[in-house]
């Protein structure tokens, strides 16, 4: 059972919620934050056995707003019928929500410093806040580059912070590389911000899971995993969710098949509407790892931006895709990244895109909230 109370209710009537809830034997009360464009939002998840409980008791309570009786796994992250759900969360001045799109380029993994003040200077240069710099890299084979690991984290951190880069997405692979990333912040004075990545090779391990979610301070973006069901992934996210870090993108990157080429995975953007109704996660798509390839087509455009279009026209808000000043000479995923050159018209393709998904919510053919079936 999950009680959701008004927006910004003042913290005497969510602790009221959870006196409640302890006089009932065998019920737990965890209280859970959300903050969305509308305000802060408190819910109480009454775990255990609640068939006794009477929803009506918690219903009258000064405060609460609604009282849903929850039968799907995910607690935390789903929506459960509540299509006005609040989506999305605000990191270090950047907003992960379904008002707009975040462009978050750059390099898969770091390799020179040279390189990675091109990358900072060029998203600057082009008015974004947020990019991808790899410093811990989880490889196929041992023998591959596997990154600078916190050597590179100062340098990285001080170019972000000097080119007003906000947001920085970073994979770990380990617990102690949070602890490092935390500690080159704090060296920097917090020069920028990092949301911790969880690559699609750790998509189930529980105990990173578990760990990424009991810290407070760094936003996670989660990657499906490559050869498990969507069901399978978003359980994983309510592993980081359920921890207390409610913070999470949920990211589509194609999955593995016995399929084949054309593409590096098979493409599975048609999962973003899926996501989006069944969580309140803000939905990320990484065209890279998905198409594995930079192709130009008949009508001159490379393939991974119509693998992002394809996305960003039902809805992501997000883009997480490879640049690198020099492909030919990057230790990780060259062949796939686009060159600083493509920026700027990246960018404008994914405005252009996201302005026809928005004249579409603004024409008549949506259906009125009062005609829709409740999501399930």
């Amino acid at each position: 059972m999950i009680v959701t109370l008004k927006a910004n209710a003042p913290p005497e009537a969510v602790e009221f919620v959870v006196e409640q809830a302890r006089r009932f034997a065998g019920v737990q009360p965890r209280v859970h934050r959300f903050v969305g464009q509308g305000g802060s939002v408190a819910e109480v998840h009454l775990i255990g056995d609640t068939q006794k409980v009477p929803e009506q008791l918690f219903a009258d309570l000064p405060g609460v707003r609604r009282v849903v009786r929850v039968s799907h796994k995910y607690r935390v992250i789903g929506r459960h019928g509540r299509g006005e759900a609040e989506v999305g969360f605000e990191y270090n001045g950047v907003r992960f929500d379904e008002s707009s799109v975040v462009l978050c380029a750059g390099l898969c993994a770091v390799d020179t410093p040279e390189h990675v003040e091109i990358m900072m200077r060029e998203l600057a240069r082009n008015g974004l806040n947020c990019t991808r710099m790899g410093a811990y890299k989880p490889r196929t084979s041992p023998y591959d580059f596997q990154g600078l690991g916190r050597d590179c984290l100062p340098w990285v951190f001080e170019s972000a912070g000097r080119h007003g880069v906000k947001v920085i997405a970073m994979e770990i692979c380990d617990a102690r590389q949070m602890d490092e990333i935390l500690a080159a912040l704090d060296l920097c004075g917090g020069a920028t911000g990092v949301m911790l990545q969880i690559g699609t090779r750790n998509a189930q391990n529980f105990e990173l899971l578990k760990q990424a979610g009991q810290q407070a301070r760094l936003p996670v973006l989660f990657k499906r995993g490559m050869g498990i069901t969507l069901e399978e992934s978003l359980n994983a996210v309510e592993y980081v969710a359920s921890e207390g870090q409610p913070n999470v993108v949920f990211c589509l990157r194609g999955v593995k098949s016995h399929l084949g080429e054309p593409h590096r995975n098979l493409v599975d953007f048609a999962h973003v509407p899926v996501l989006r109704a069944q969580t309140r996660l803000p939905v990320c798509v990484d065209p890279s790892h998905s198409v594995g390839r930079l192709r130009i087509v008949p009508d001159g455009l490379p393939e991974i931006f119509h693998a992002a279009g394809q996305g960003v026209l039902v809805g992501a808000s997000m883009v997480l895709v490879d640049f690198h000043p020099d492909p030919h000479h990057a230790l990780c995923d060259g062949p796939q990244a686009l060159t600083m050159d493509w920026l700027p018209r990246f960018k404008n393709y994914l405005e252009r895109v996201r302005a026809c998904y928005e004249g579409i919510l603004a024409s008549d053919l949506p259906l009125k909230p009062e005609n829709r079936r409740d999501l399930a």
